[in-house]
């Protein structure tokens, strides 16, 4: 492709980092490009909770109108933000590899002040919900995601949470300027632009967001020689177990306000799948954990969700679609 392609991004330093590592792949195979910076209704509006806003693709939308109206050729997003259902005459072209698709909680005081009050001693998490720890203080969390919500508050109910918006860099901002005892932030997106603070574990015991870690790169149905210079970049392994992830929850009728889990993961030539959804309360919960032949896993995602709906899923989705 002899033209240089106009790679459309959200202005925040991690937006920016992960066009840039796609502007330099392209490289890598003699395609010039260049970065253009649009701005998104998520970066405008702060101060709303995502899960109030309501509008599945905040962080999309304006990239894929740009992409439509021909003021860029491709966009780049992470994955975990994209709708299940792509606009009409956007698709899919490039999934990158995949980075950590954890969630990590990033504390303020001391790991040995708060290690009771989140059962986690000696770097091990404790198993199920946590409401017999004694608690000496009120512990308050920050999050933006109906999902982290959900899960925290089944793990600690008792525990507070408060909304937390912004890029990466406010949110660390807000974290130290407000008194919580922490906030959750995913790994990937610290790690990528080297913000991971030292005062961080690992959340194991927290499935993450359908693609979560992955970044998935777009562009205009019919744009055939955009897509084969993009297509060069995809990673088979990675975007096959993301779609997993995104049919799972795409059959569950979720979104970015739904809080539905999903991890598929490659293990000795199988896929070893969890998933979950719970209440927004996070008091009712149903999860699912499958390993799957690789070979029968094109319609694993739906099978999951349907199997996960017949055992008690559909009352948890049912109450969270009457509540919209």
């Amino acid at each position: 492709m002899t033209k240089t392609i106009r790679i459309g991004t959200r202005e925040s330093p991690l937006a920016v980092w992960q066009a840039t590592l796609v502007k330099q792949l392209l490289a890598t195979n003699n395609q010039q490009a260049e970065l253009v910076f649009i701005k998104s209704e998520g970066d405008i509006d702060l101060q709303t909770p995502l899960y109030e806003i309501g509008v599945q693709g905040i962080f999309t939308h304006s990239l894929d109108l740009a992409l439509i109206n021909n003021k860029i050729d491709i966009a780049v997003h992470s994955m975990k933000d994209v709708p299940t259902q792509l606009a009409k005459g956007i698709v899919q072209s490039a999934v990158l590899p995949r980075a950590s698709y954890k969630d990590i909680f990033v504390y303020k005081e001391e790991l040995s002040l708060i290690e009771n009050d989140l059962g986690y001693l000696n770097g091990q998490w404790s198993s199920g919900n946590n409401t017999s720890l004694t608690h000496q203080h009120s512990f308050t969390i920050a999050t933006s995601s109906i999902r982290r919500m959900a899960q925290w508050r089944n793990r600690y109910p008792h525990h507070q949470i408060k909304n937390l918006r912004g890029n990466v860099n406010t949110r660390l901002r807000k974290v130290q300027e407000n008194n919580w005892q922490g906030a959750i932030f995913a790994a990937a997106g610290l790690e990528r632009i080297n913000l991971r603070p030292e005062k961080s574990i690992e959340l194991d015991w927290m499935l993450p967001a359908p693609a979560q870690g992955a970044i998935m790169v777009v562009c205009r149905a019919g744009e055939d020689d955009c897509l084969q210079a993009c297509e060069l970049l995809n990673d088979a392994t990675t975007a096959n177990c993301v779609k997993i992830e995104r049919d799972f929850l795409r059959t569950l009728l979720g979104g970015c306000s739904t809080p539905i889990s999903a991890l598929a993961e490659i293990k000795e030539d199988k896929i070893y799948f969890r998933g979950n959804i719970l209440s927004p309360d996070g008091k009712e919960k149903v999860a699912i954990e499958k390993l799957i032949d690789y070979n029968q896993s094109s319609n694993a995602g739906q099978q999951l969700a349907e199997e996960i709906l017949l055992n008690g899923g559909e009352k948890i989705a049912m109450a969270i679609r009457n509540a919209k």
